[in-house]
């Protein structure tokens, strides 16, 4: 089987699953018993919780795709990797259900966090085994760059769990800039030079 193929088995792979995760997460928005504008308003921490759930995985997904588009091989170790790094994606909706259908209680909170510094250092640990695969294109580490977003992420992840144990609402806001910062586009594997 050739690199391409598997590249491609990769990538269609991680696209489903993603999709099954955000279908999971948005199967679980229950709505109001009510009819009135107040009836949302309980409601507001678990939708809180998807939405940054959501452009979360989106960034999953929108690097993922980048990064793989950038790769010209991938190896067994890859497909290690990439299934450690969707182990964690996979915890994604029970950690959303959790903490916002707990009104972002501390220790949901702050356990929504773990699984996002799992996922961060998954991520972070699949780039490094792709760069290292055998006959990767050189480009691809170059494309990379100093990563500084993907360095800061597992950080301040590390430093919003705590922080929710004891504030909820700051460890929310510190896993919501992260998202923030990753929000616009990588383009660093669209243009020559990297970072």
């Amino acid at each position: 089987m050739g690199g391409s193929v598997s590249k491609a088995r990769l990538e269609a792979f991680s696209d489903g699953v993603i999709a099954i995760l955000i279908t999971i997460m948005v199967l679980g928005l229950q709505p109001p018993a009510g009819t009135t504008l107040d009836a949302l308003r309980p409601l507001a921490p678990v939708f809180l919780a998807y939405v940054l759930s959501f452009v979360t995985l989106g960034i999953y997904w929108n690097n993922h795709h980048h990064l793989l588009q950038a790769a010209s091989v991938v190896d067994g170790r890859v497909l290690w990797a990439n299934l450690h790094l969707l182990f964690w994606l996979s915890l994604f909706p029970f950690a959303t259900a959790w903490m916002g259908e707990n009104a972002l209680a501390p220790v949901p909170t702050a356990a929504y966090g773990v699984v996002l510094l799992c996922a961060a250092i998954a991520f972070v640990i699949l780039v490094r085994v792709l760069v290292a695969s055998r006959g990767q294109a050189p480009g691809l580490a170059d494309a990379l760059g100093d990563d500084r977003k993907g360095r800061l992420s597992p950080l301040v992840y590390l430093i919003g769990a705590p922080v929710a144990l004891a504030v909820p609402w700051a460890g929310f806001a510190l896993y919501a800039s992260v998202a923030a910062i990753w929000f616009v586009p990588d383009r660093r594997f669209e243009r020559p030079g990297g970072d």
